[in-house]
């Protein structure tokens, strides 16, 4: 009898040794949830914030791509616009990444300018690496489609071309693609860029043929 009071003694104390430690990795516990909670809030807080930012950056596009695209289409119907080409695709297929400032297709009243200028090493022609074309326009028309895509064509002729340009917008946007077709060869070549305003653009033309 003696020796099993003994022995709970001695669990007792253990246990009563054990409380103290056994409390305190309760509150290292606790501690350690309340802070896992609380970064859990502020990384939702964080990505509400940037989903908002999203948001309104969307928004500001969406607007600056409607702004444009008014800008474009009115510069169209006036007769006043430059097609700003970012890249250039041949007859063969091969695409080409070209300098917006020396390739692109103006259009000022019944003037209208072709340059294509792929080469930024070598002179060409017309002094900026390629061709530059100009010639009196005939057979302006513009069309939309149920969907809001404006399509133009109209002939140009002159000294260096006799081609007729068809181009049309992407809806909402300021984007746009030309081809030209040329009357006498099938040397078709496109232009993928940027309709702007003839005052808005920087385009830097070469000299002419």
């Amino acid at each position: 009898m003696k020796r099993i009071l003994t022995t709970l003694m001695v669990l007792a104390a253990g246990l009563i040794m054990m409380a103290p430690a056994i409390n305190a990795q309760t509150d290292n516990g606790n501690a350690r949830a309340a802070q896992r909670q609380k970064n859990m809030e502020a990384w939702k807080e964080d990505m509400a914030k940037f989903k908002e930012k999203i948001h309104e950056d969307h928004q500001l596009n969406e607007l600056a791509d409607s702004i444009a695209s008014i800008q474009a289409i009115a510069a169209i119907r006036n007769k006043d616009f430059v097609l700003e080409a970012d890249n250039v695709t041949f007859r063969n297929g091969s695409t080409v990444l070209v300098n917006s400032t020396t390739n692109f297709i103006s259009v000022k009243g019944n003037r209208a300018v072709v340059q294509i200028s792929p080469s930024n090493y070598a002179s060409g022609p017309n002094g900026v690496g390629g061709v530059t074309v100009q010639g009196q326009i005939s057979g302006y028309q513009i069309q939309t489609d149920k969907k809001g895509r404006v399509y133009l064509s109209f002939n140009v002729n002159g000294i260096g071309i006799s081609a007729q340009i068809e181009l049309s917008i992407v809806p909402g946007s300021s984007q746009a693609q030309a081809t030209v077709y040329p009357n006498f060869n099938s040397n078709t070549v496109w232009l993928d860029g940027t309709v702007v305003p003839y005052e808005n653009s920087n385009v830097f033309e070469g000299s002419s043929l």
